[in-house]
């Protein structure tokens, strides 16, 4: 029995327990509930499964997660605007593009278009950052501004209309490459992580933000420049909005200001926390948080699959998340370590007695 609570404790210590533990949950009701839940199929040349709908689907959500992972670890606050960041940055590429009317020529190049929309990605982002770290705004209220106010400056790049991408060219980056199997957003989703990955763990980025994010103050006093990390983390965010911009708007061919990423900001945010990460900031998980966005993907593929709307999805979708932040509770975890004490202590007293 002592060896088994010893084992207990040691799994439920690894920070990646909860996080995948929600996801098993999540999966195992889905076959449960679908037993063809895991079946992967080709069908004209190209993958078709559940499986590959929710990593496909999933794609937007982590590089979204990426960026909101360090953001929230720098700052110890939300950029709640990457939504209407992407659908900025998806109506400045889709007007590079094409203009004011739909089309299949291509004003200028795609790469340089695409390399605009992300460029507008990215100063979205800097205008967060800079409200934040140089300004000291609260995040909450210095991405409210963008969150607010970037669906309209969508709106005015596209004119107020809906701009389509008559090009079968245009399709391949939120889509399928001829030829290849896999869709593209995953691949799109595993380089953004990549790389990621390889900055934070080949530089010293990755402890430069968690010593900002915990003690700002104390970060300073040891020459760190704060305010340029805050702010470099809030121009990454935008420009994984932007990015997340290219693959919506590439889905459909087009750009809807209304409704590209709309709640997005959301369920990034959500990720963030599902993954484990103290949404306070400093230490950080990464690997979290993409377990904590396929988790969320998965749930809402699962909502669809049972056949619920898209308008009552988020009631399922919020019962669910509260249940999965309940489980990640310290203080949640502190009651049920106290109860058990308590009944041990009881069951110990009767054997004596």
């Amino acid at each position: 029995m002592p060896k088994l609570k010893t084992l207990w404790r040691k799994l439920t210590g690894y920070s990646l327990f909860f996080p995948l533990t929600c996801l098993a949950i999540v999966l195992i009701i889905n076959l449960i509930k679908t037993p063809t839940f895991f079946h992967i199929s080709i069908n004209n040349g190209v993958l078709y499964g559940f499986i590959i709908d929710i990593l496909n689907r999933s794609s937007e959500l982590i590089i979204l997660a990426v960026g909101m992972t360090l953001v929230v670890a720098g700052s110890g606050g939300t950029d709640i605007s990457v939504g209407a960041v992407s659908a900025v940055a998806g109506a400045v590429t889709i007007f590079s593009l094409v203009g004011s009317m739909s089309s299949d020529i291509y004003r200028i190049p795609y790469g340089l278009a695409i390399l605009l929309g992300l460029l507008g990605g990215m100063a979205c982002g800097a205008f967060n950052g800079f409200l934040v770290a140089k300004l000291r705004i609260q995040p909450m209220v210095a991405t409210l501004i963008l969150f607010t106010a970037g669906r309209g400056i969508a709106q005015v790049i596209t004119q107020g209309f809906i701009l389509y991408v008559r090009k079968e060219q245009f399709k391949y980056l939120g889509n399928f490459i001829p030829g290849i199997p896999v869709p593209t957003p995953i691949f799109v989703a595993i380089l953004v992580v990549a790389v990621t990955l390889l900055v934070l763990k080949k530089t010293a980025l990755g402890l430069y933000i968690q010593t900002v994010g915990i003690n700002a103050k104390s970060a300073r006093l040891v020459g760190l420049n704060a305010t340029l990390i805050i702010f470099l983390v809030y121009t990454f965010s935008g420009l994984c909005a932007g990015i997340a911009g290219m693959i919506i708007t590439s889905r459909v061919y087009s750009i809807d200001a209304n409704n590209a990423g709309l709640n997005m900001e959301l369920d990034a945010i959500l990720a963030v926390a599902i993954g484990g990460n103290s949404l306070g900031g400093g230490k950080f998980s990464l690997a979290g948080s993409i377990i904590g966005a396929i988790t969320i993907q998965a749930l809402t593929t699962s909502l669809y699959a049972m056949k619920v709307t898209a308008d009552q999805l988020p009631v399922y979708k919020a019962i669910v998340v509260i249940f999965i932040v309940m489980l990640q509770s310290a203080e949640l975890k502190r009651m049920l370590h106290s109860m058990l004490n308590k009944h041990s202590i009881r069951k110990a007293g009767r054997k004596v007695a």
